[in-house]
């Protein structure tokens, strides 16, 4: 019988991304309660089900790794050994290591990696040790680089697979069969003679179309994965970022069993390890002060998740010393990002460490200091056609609050056009449309601003933008939108109706255009380009201050 060796190892790959997750969880768990025989049990299940995986497959390196994992943590269930930090720490790394050996897995390769032979070198000689102590001290450090970090959240996506609900699979089967009844139906109908009523025909299709509108919302459903796995990476990230700083944090996780589309999830992974970096480097104090005011000598990072009206909703909040405004202020202006004179909100003035090259870091770190976290954070969720906001309380934390759409492949829009041109404003953006005041109409400028029951409200002609050099029409029409605290009007020929669009990627020719995020068919066959309004109000902004 031939056996296709390449799904095979796929397989496994798949399945052992699984184990190291839960084995990386569980080992920190251990650290924390070192005599709870129940977490060593699952510990060492797990190492023994990739050892035996491992061997079926092909890849004895991956299995005699994942033996001198087994015997070590056979010594540790015997309590011939203790569980300390240093114990721990060589864990972590054994499971770093074995993601990395899986990874970049091929079917029947023996020899081990230099790297990977010293790690097990150093199981085999822990294992051997003998202990005297039975404690665990919280105070023992190992320190860890912020490379290793990104290294450990990159791998955790190694396949291009999803694990899907049977049920699911049964309802796509379900109306994929029903689809191709109706499109027979429809068919038979249209080559009867004499030909059916239109009310039949159109009856039928709506028929077909309603089917049709099912399969797409199941296929969205089958690409949704819950956060909490994602978000369980970052217990560890917390742990060794913390003891690398002298400082002790944990991390709590609500909201785990939201969902989001997959590809979403891919593009969350780097904006999340850089806020909880921040949040040990910057928020978290030193044990020794949040004892002095009052606080728990271990901080308390929470990343928590929960759907709204569309979108999800994923914070990361800490308990530590909260954002110092006068220093981001006096910062800000040092950079000339606000003027000396000018006075702003505490939420305005939260959102200008999100400015590129800003910091206030006295000193640049390992982690911190250069001024690129926060920027490239914003840049990459705005890129999902999300938002940031940030809100600090002093000496009570800091929370940073994402807002992104459930899904990448469907957005739903508001059709506008502009000089015979179709675009597509995000219908989440939007607040209200008015027309535009005849004597704005005859102001004919890129920019200008309206009197919106008695706040003003800066708007950006798109006719001017994007440089359309036909004649102004006879009445405008201005969509009020928003993001983050933002709001400015977009100035549009005409209105044409709500309606769910397919998002395609721009071609390598657009990249980089200002104010458009993607494109999508029309029903009509033409293209329409889906405007990026985080960077159009970005831009209204920045020309309201210019004009100041």
């Amino acid at each position: 019988m031939d056996l296709n060796y390449d799904a095979i190892v796929k397989t496994f790959k798949a399945e052992s991304q699984d184990h190291l997750r839960t084995l990386e969880d569980r080992i920190i768990a251990l650290e924390a309660a070192p005599q709870d025989e129940e977490i060593l049990r699952v510990i060492f299940r797990i190492a023994h089900t990739i050892k035996g995986s491992a061997s079926c497959v092909g890849l004895q390196g991956v299995a005699d790794f994942a033996h001198a994992l087994e015997d070590l943590l056979e010594r540790v269930r015997s309590r011939k050994l203790a569980v300390n930090a240093q114990l721990t720490t060589l864990l972590l790394e054994s499971t770093d290591t074995l993601k990395k050996m899986i990874s970049g897995s091929v079917f029947g390769e023996e020899e081990l990696a230099p790297e990977h032979q010293a790690v097990r070198r150093r199981l085999i000689e822990e294992a051997a040790r003998e202990y005297v102590e039975t404690g665990w001290s919280v105070v023992q450090q190992q320190h860890s680089s912020q490379k290793h970090q990104d290294e450990a959240i990159r791998s955790a996506s190694w396949t291009d697979s999803l694990r899907v609900d049977i049920q699911k699979l049964d309802s796509l089967m379900n109306l994929t069969g029903e689809i191709a009844i109706a499109r027979t139906r429809i068919r038979q109908m249209l080559e009867e003679t004499p030909v059916r009523s239109r009310a039949e025909i159109l009856e039928m299709f709506q028929e077909s179309e309603r089917l049709h509108l099912d399969l797409q919302e199941m296929v969205m459903k089958v690409r949704m994965v819950p956060l909490d796995a994602t978000f369980r990476q970052y217990v560890r990230t917390v742990r060794d970022l913390a003891r690398s700083n002298d400082k002790a944090a944990s991390l709590a996780i609500e909201g785990g069993d939201a969902e989001v589309d997959t590809t979403v999830v891919e593009h969350l992974r780097d904006p999340l390890a850089q806020m909880i970096r921040n949040a040990i480097d910057h928020g978290i104090e030193q044990p020794h002060l949040r004892i002095s005011k009052g606080k728990d000598a271990t901080g308390r990072i929470t990343i928590s998740a929960y759907r709204e009206a569309g979108s999800i909703v994923i914070q990361v909040s800490d308990d530590g010393a909260g954002l110092n405004r006068d220093k981001i202020l006096t910062r800000a202006r040092e950079l000339g990002l606000v003027s000396p004179q000018h006075e702003i909100s505490d939420q305005d003035a939260f959102q200008l460490i999100m400015e590129p090259g800003f910091s206030t870091a006295d000193a640049v770190t390992e982690f911190s200091g250069r001024g690129v976290g926060m920027d490239v954070v914003r840049r990459n969720i705005e890129a999902l056609g999300g938002s940031v906001s940030v809100d600090s309380r002093n000496e009570q934390g800091t929370t940073i609050t994402l807002r992104l759409p459930l899904t990448l492949a469907i957005v739903e829009g508001l059709s506008v056009a502009v000089s015979g041109e179709t675009f597509v404003i995000p219908l989440s953006t939007v607040i209200e449309c008015l027309d535009l005041s005849a004597e704005e109409r005859t102001r004919a400028e890129r920019t200008g601003v309206v009197d919106l029951r008695g706040r003003m409200v800066p708007y950006l002609r798109l006719r001017k933008l994007f440089d359309f050099h036909t004649d102004s029409p006879a009445r405008e029409n201005l969509v009020v939108v928003r993001h983050e605290s933002r709001v400015a009007g977009l100035a549009v020929d005409a209105l044409q109706g709500e309606s769910q669009v397919v998002i395609k990627p721009l071609g390598k020719l657009f990249y980089g255009l200002t104010g458009v995020s993607g494109s999508t068919i029309l029903g009509n066959g033409r293209v329409a380009l889906i405007l990026d309004v985080a960077t159009l109000l970005r831009g209204v902004a920045e020309g309201q201050s210019r004009a100041a």
